[in-house]
């Protein structure tokens, strides 16, 4: 299994990408690799690549292939995001998909155009480079597109497989070799009016990506005892997606990180190390990457709080408690095999008529699975 990190650079965040300093990328991939970590995933920003749907920048490119072969040459293997989109909070999207120049991200035929273009010239420039592994459409993309979101952009089931299919063929015929995903918050599998379902995490790109946060949930039911509870959610999350994945599909724990809201500081490392335990050997598992590698730094003071504090290292770059914890980890996480996503264990059945909303921490179905995995044997989730 391979064991890496959510790359989110000491200086400067991923405004860096505006004018990058190689060298303080190679301190930091220096200290990532350190660590004993194999792989990162890195976010140049869609506004910075892309500021006019005909313009996609050289030297942005060039940035970003300088980034995938910086970490190559220290031994990781590298994930590039495209379309970002979506980052820890912030919206970044370019001008000529705002205000007076709105349009579908979704649906528009000339945004979509401007999206391929920028997925296949991503793709050229990092295809044959040492580590590059592959191309993720954006982070959370989804997010857009969510009821919740402030300005909506408003698109259907079938109109999300389109698009999905049209940037993710655009990633496979540029890049052949590569391993190409698409990512999304857990509204996917919990949120009945998103347009992004479970359907699409499965059918789309080489494996179902997971992203697990505990904030954002209801955890009244687990009062008593939420401290023990909350390193199981990114267990669950990994057997829904399993189950809906079926068998011989990898998936992969894209996002989990230990956020202060819900995790105490001096509570991290033991929530590492818990969640990671019981992720290892999930159904089809064959990455874990934690967010994130470097905390933000307090001289940018509009982040929400949990932010500044989800680094594996702190904005200064010293190692943290849940650092250590990770690295003395990741040769035990390396040797796990992944079972297969068949495997003759205990099941929780869900419902035939259950709907995404009842598959939350506070639902039944959740608390069925929570009960028997205390035992000590974690059940499958049985979809009707």
């Amino acid at each position: 299994m391979k064991v890496g990190v959510n790359y989110t650079p000491r200086r400067g965040w991923f405004h860096s990408w505006y004018a990058l300093d190689l060298d303080e990328v190679r301190h930091d991939l220096d200290a990532i690799a350190g660590l004993g970590l194999d792989h990162v995933r890195i976010f140049p920003v869609w506004p910075i690549l892309q500021p006019d749907r005909a313009v996609i920048r050289d030297d942005a490119l060039a940035d970003v292939a300088a980034v995938v072969s910086a970490a190559g040459e220290r031994g990781l293997d590298v994930w590039v995001d495209a379309l970002n989109g979506h980052l820890s909070s912030f919206d970044y999207l370019p001008a000529w998909v705002t205000s007076w120049h709105r349009r579908n991200l979704f649906t528009d035929p000339e945004v979509r155009s401007g999206q391929v273009a920028l997925v296949t010239a991503l793709a050229g420039a990092v295809k044959d480079l040492p580590g590059a592994r592959g191309i993720g459409l954006g982070n959370e993309f989804s997010q857009f597109a969510a009821p919740r979101h402030p300005e909506r952009h408003v698109v259907r089931s079938d109109q999300v497989h389109g698009w999905l299919a049209e940037l993710i063929g655009a990633a496979e015929v540029a890049w052949p070799h590569g391993r190409h995903s698409h990512s999304f918050d857990d509204d996917l599998w919990f949120v009945d009016s998103h347009p992004f379902g479970p359907a699409h995490a499965v059918r789309h790109g080489a494996m179902t990506t997971v992203h697990s946060w505990v904030f954002g949930k209801n955890w009244d039911r687990y009062e008593d005892e939420v401290e023990q509870a909350l390193p199981y959610f990114a267990r669950y999350l990994l057997e829904l997606a399993a189950a809906h994945s079926g068998p011989g599909r990898p998936v992969w724990l894209q996002e989990v990180g230990a956020p202060i809201s819900h995790v105490p500081s001096r509570h991290a490392p033991d929530f590492l190390r818990r969640t990671l335990e019981l992720a290892a050997g999930a159904p089809g598992l064959e990455a874990v990457t934690w967010w994130c590698s470097h905390d933000v730094t307090r001289t940018m003071p509009d982040f929400p709080e949990l932010e500044y504090s989800l680094g594996l290292f702190d904005a200064d770059g010293e190692v943290k408690p849940i650092g250590r914890e990770l690295a003395a980890m990741v040769e035990d996480l390396r040797a796990v095999q992944a079972r297969p996503s068949v495997a003759e264990r205990a099941v929780v059945a869900v419902p035939a008529d259950a709907a995404r909303a009842d598959l939350t921490p506070d639902g039944e179905v959740f608390a069925q699975w929570y009960a028997q995995a205390r035992t000590g044997t974690v059940p499958a989730l049985q979809l009707p």
